[in-house]
């Protein structure tokens, strides 16, 4: 059976050669760990993930051509090298480690000897980044936190300097496990009463009236007696739905829904009564949409492949949400590759996608009714800027304040934003825009 530290290092083949998703990788490759080897695997991956960047530097200083290195091999000495840095594994326990598995891979002297190098320096200077630092806040943030360079530049234009490695820092840090209670099948109160029986302490999240915080390390299997009345889901998602104030029968079009943790949210809160269509074009992720909607017992939602840029409806809706794809850079404390995936670059091309799915949604919207657009995106490029692009030319749109209190403090302009840093949440951007009457 391989070792955690061999699942770890294939985890990490298939997250960057494949381009696979941190999360389902690890559910695929932990099956019949233990829930103490299955907690290693993942502080082992995710640590990776975090820092690659900073451990690349620190590696880079005792290898000769880095660049030219087995891909395999670079993901041996960063397992390596982050377990030094950064757990409290004992050191001759990951060179040992680290040692054996190179010799499947091909370079096991050249592991042995850069790791037992990095060992010779004291512990307090393997992580010395003061010559950085004289370089500016810039360089200094982006190595310490391991950020591209791009996005700390203009986190620092944004907020400052203090606010941007706040910012970068929370994105490192393993987020709480965030539920949703399905009110539909039981009260929060019931099911906090519930866990904590189990001995699973969970505090009610602030804003969202229906989501709950794990405090300790657990993970959603052990919450498997609560399929049906709960959901993984973060507050700033949770709050979407109650931008939208969906209502008892109303009409409402969920148009990029899989996997569904707002649609069936939008049920809920409407009480199951009214209809929902799902549309979304990935097959595999509306099936679990389906699977997420029956496990809750909601009826009220009707799925539909399709592409929202070129389907039609034979009636409008009285509300619409559309959660468009995005660069996801406000949920990297859950998904730390998305920190590499991307440049400066690519955010226009993002923003020109959206604008093109707004533009088609709101065609489906009734007069007088609300269409709520949001991303899970730090990035203006993909929020404010998508809809004073969209509302150039849709004059018959205008944004909308929400009416819910616990609302408002999130809420600028009309633009509501959350931030990982001080809300302890994901970040979220949001609108409501209403159709002229």
């Amino acid at each position: 059976m391989p070792t955690t530290r061999n699942l770890a290092l294939t985890a990490l083949h298939e997250i960057w050669q494949s381009g696979l998703k941190p999360k389902h990788v690890l559910e695929d490759l932990s099956g019949s760990l233990d829930s103490r080897e299955r907690s290693f695997l993942m502080e082992l991956v995710y640590g990776v993930l975090r820092f690659r960047d900073t451990l690349d530097w620190v590696l880079k200083g005792f290898l000769r051509k880095p660049s030219g290195l087995n891909p395999d091999t670079l993901n041996n000495l960063r397992l390596a090298a982050y377990q030094i840095l950064f757990m409290r594994v004992p050191d001759w326990a990951a060179v040992n480690e680290a040692v054996e598995i190179e010799k499947r891979i091909g370079k096991p002297d050249m592991v042995n000897a850069v790791l037992r190098n990095f060992l010779r320096v004291p512990a307090p200077k393997r992580l010395n980044l003061d010559q950085v630092r004289k370089e500016g806040a810039v360089p200094y943030i982006a190595l310490s936190t391991s950020y591209p360079r791009w996005l700390i530049k203009r986190w620092v234009r944004r907020f400052g300097e203090n606010n941007a490695l706040a910012l970068a820092e929370s994105g490192n840090r393993v987020p709480p496990l965030t539920i949703r209670v399905n009110t539909l099948k039981a009260t929060r109160k019931a099911v906090l009463n519930r866990l904590s029986e189990m001995g699973i302490h969970g505090d009610p999240t602030f804003f969202s009236p229906d989501g709950i915080k794990i405090i300790k390390s657990h993970t959603f299997r052990e919450l498997s007696a609560f399929s049906d009345c709960l959901l993984v889901q973060d507050e700033a998602s949770q709050l979407i739905t109650y931008l939208l104030e969906p209502r008892p029968e109303e009409m409402i079009l969920d148009a990029c829904a899989a996997p569904g943790g707002k649609t069936s949210h939008i049920a809920q809160v409407m009480g199951d009564r009214g209809k929902i269509i799902a549309a979304d074009t990935d097959e595999k992720r509306l099936d679990l949409l389906k699977e997420n909607v029956s496990n809750l017992g909601i009826t009220s939602v009707s799925t539909m492949r399709a592409n929202i840029l070129n389907c039609s409806f034979e009636k409008t809706f009285d509300r619409i949400l559309l959660d468009a794809p995005c660069s996801s850079l406000g949920v990297i404390r859950k998904n730390p590759d998305v920190k590499y995936r991307h440049a400066s670059r690519d955010l226009p091309a993002f923003r020109e996608k959206q604008i093109g799915l707004l533009r088609s949604v709101a065609r489906f919207l009734r007069r007088g009714g609300v269409l709520v657009y949001s991303v899970c995106s730090t990035e203006p490029e993909e929020g404010e800027e998508v809809i004073k692009e969209f509302l150039k030319d849709s004059r018959d749109f205008y944004i909308i304040d929400t009416t819910l209190s616990f609302l408002r403090g999130f809420v600028k302009n009309g633009f509501f934003r959350t931030y990982p840093h001080k809300n302890d949440m994901d970040g979220f951007f949001g609108v409501r825009l209403c159709r002229k009457a």
